[in-house]
C-alpha cells in the first residue's frame, strides 16, 4: 500500500508501507530548476518520513535539460545525513539526463546509488539492500 505524501506538477512523492520506502515519481519535462525544487521537496519528505531506501522514478520524464552541479552532491550528501542509505534511480528516457547521473555517481560513496533501466530492475535491486 502506497500513501501519496506530495502530488505536485511534475513529481509524486509517497511511502510504501510494504517495502518501507519512499517512491519519487518525476514525470513530464524538467530542466534544472524544476529539478532542484522537486529534489528539495524530496529532502523535506524524507525528513519528515524517514526511509533508509528510495526509489527514484524517472521513467515517466519526456524532456530532462538538466546540468551536473555542485547542489546535486550536496542534496545526495545531505539525504544521507538525512538517513537515506540506498538509492535506486531509474532512468529518464532521455540521453541528457542520463548522462547527468552517470557523472553524479562518480563522485558519491554513501548514499549507495544503483542506476537502471527499467522500475523492476531497480524495485528488486532496492529489496535486496539491508
Amino acid at each position: 500500500m502506497q500513501h501519496i505524501i506530495i502530488d505536485s506538477p511534475g513529481i509524486t512523492i509517497s511511502y510504501d508501507y510494504h517495502n518501507k520506502w519512499l517512491y519519487v515519481n518525476w514525470w513530464g519535462e524538467h530542466n534544472q530548476e524544476s529539478g532542484r525544487a522537486g529534489c528539495d521537496l524530496i529532502l523535506t519528505v524524507l525528513s519528515e518520513w524517514p526511509a533508509a531506501k528510495i526509489l527514484n522514478d524517472n521513467s515517466n520524464v519526456t524532456r530532462a535539460a538538466l546540468q551536473l552541479t555542485t547542489w546535486g552532491i550536496s542534496w545526495l550528501r545531505d539525504m544521507y545525513a538525512a538517513g537515506l542509505r540506498y538509492l535506486a534511480w531509474v532512468y529518464a528516457p532521455d540521453f541528457q539526463g542520463r548522462a547527468a547521473a552517470d557523472k553524479m555517481m562518480r563522485y558519491l560513496e554513501k548514499p549507495l546509488v544503483a542506476t537502471f533501466d527499467d522500475v523492476a530492475s531497480a524495485y528488486t535491486w532496492l529489496r535486496q539492500q539491508k
